[in-house]
């Protein structure tokens, strides 16, 4: 049964409504923690540290997987791989092709396809004039290849199998070496059956440091934008899929899983998003402050060719960096613009029903079907506040559409959604924002609405 299907004979077929299977318990991984991903789930959002129970990924790691140059860059929900130095002054990196079980949020997790356990790769870090030696090991069931997008180097080792190189076979392991002449931000993925290496996850950044900095920030961030068609219910991505896709990440993870970027108020803050997304182009758009695009993946733009902007649009493929002063504190969104980017499963499909009286139907269908909730007939920010308030299952494996936890109630966002915090002191595990008195939107006083209603 498809997505759609699946979507029309739980809602259709009820004028509107929908019946959410419950989870079932042997369905489920035997070592997962309902608690401690709840808990997870909460004090992520809030920024605050994990429980040594609550397992999550590294919120961010600014220390390298191993060797001797210190991570320059944070990698939200990820790490920095920086190599080691050879005694031939190649700085030498390792990638290891394999199946990986990841975890997109607490309580939606697939076997994907990653580099060295994780999904997506480790960001690599080098800097510019480097003489680079990767190896990459194929722990996985298929060949493949990996092509180092954007970078200039010689034909032999750009990675595309069948045409560069021969493909990489189960268990062996090639090398790749090359100098590098530019940089900037760039990309890494497979290019051998591309169509589900990709979709299975098998992607990274790749962040080419210039010799002397050119612009010095405080804080550099980065981020891979994807999405991925993941049925409810189930447990491995769907590499046919040509839209309708259903989990839509940062860094491999979605809203309410995503880690938030910190700021101090008046610092430089620097971030390079990158599109390896298989259809679609991302607008991303930052409440409170205006960026300017600084770099794309072809080079450093001249002072000439930047103007501020809110959104900047990062085409499939392709990387944008962006930077700005973080001059005012508060808890800021910062999403994908496209709005059903910023949902989770069974976000499409669903009959139209905004408008529609659905109530007399509950009491008659809930005595056939005691789950069954009529939804729609607002929107659908009454339906993520029912879930995440706990009052209705979803299927095993799934995650609501929308809703996080946030200060003042659910935040009716999912997906490619993320939070910016800057503040005036820092901490470690900063909380939510403590708004000033007055500067907080409330309800209207009656008198002072009636007086300006008479004034106007």
């Amino acid at each position: 049964m498809n997505r759609r299907t699946w979507i029309k004979t739980g809602a259709a077929a009820l004028g509107g409504g929908l019946v959410l299977p419950t989870r079932s318990a042997a369905a489920l991984p035997a070592t997962f923690d309902h608690e401690a991903a709840r808990t997870a789930q909460e004090h992520l959002w809030r920024g605050e540290a994990l429980p040594q129970s609550a397992s999550t990924p590294n919120t961010a790691s600014p220390a390298a997987e191993g060797g001797d140059r210190p991570a320059r860059v944070v990698t939200p929900n990820g790490v920095s791989l920086t190599g080691r130095r050879a005694d031939d002054g190649a700085w030498v990196y390792h990638l290891l092709a394999e199946e990986v079980e990841h975890e997109y949020a607490p309580g939606l997790s697939a076997f994907c396809w990653g580099y060295n356990g994780r999904v997506h790769g480790p960001t690599i870090e080098a800097v510019e004039g480097d003489r680079v030696r990767i190896y990459v090991t194929n722990r996985l069931g298929a060949p493949t290849t990996v092509h180092w997008h954007g970078l200039f180097l010689p034909s032999g080792m750009d990675g595309v199998g069948g045409l560069s190189q021969p493909p990489i076979l189960p268990g062996e392991t090639f090398a790749y070496e090359f100098t590098l002449r530019q940089h900037g931000t760039f990309m890494y993925h497979s290019h051998h059956d591309e169509m589900t290496q990709m979709a299975l996850g098998m992607m990274g950044l790749f962040v080419v440091h210039p010799r002397r900095a050119l612009r010095p920030v405080d804080r550099d961030y980065a981020i891979m934008l994807g999405e991925w068609y993941l049925r409810p219910g189930t447990r491995r991505p769907d590499p046919n899929a040509t839209g309708d896709f259903t989990v839509l990440t940062t860094n491999a993870r979605c809203s309410p899983g995503t880690a938030p970027l910190v700021a101090q108020t008046g610092e430089r803050v620097r971030i390079r998003f990158g599109n390896l997304s298989a259809m679609d182009h991302h607008p991303v758009h930052l409440h409170g402050f205006a960026w300017r695009v600084v770099e794309t993946d072809g080079g450093v733009l001249p002072e000439a060719g930047r103007w501020p902007e809110t959104t900047v649009l990062v085409p499939t493929g392709s990387t944008r960096t962006v930077e700005f002063v973080a001059d005012a504190p508060g808890d800021w969104a910062m999403h994908c613009h496209m709005t059903h980017h910023v949902m989770n499963q069974i976000g499409h499909g669903i009959p139209n029903t905004v408008g529609a009286d659905l109530g007399p139907l509950d009491p008659p269908t809930r005595h056939l079907l005691p789950d069954y909730m009529a939804m729609g007939e607002h929107g659908m920010g009454e339906m993520a506040e029912h879930i995440g308030m706990g009052h209705m299952d979803v299927p095993e494996n799934s995650i609501p559409m929308v809703g996080g936890r946030g200060p003042f109630g659910t935040i009716t966002m999912g997906g490619m959604f993320t939070i910016l915090k800057v503040r005036d002191r820092l901490t470690d595990a900063p909380g939510w924002y403590e708004n000033p008195p007055g500067t907080v939107a409330a309800l209207a006083d009656a008198e002072a609405l009636a007086r300006d209603s008479i004034a106007t």
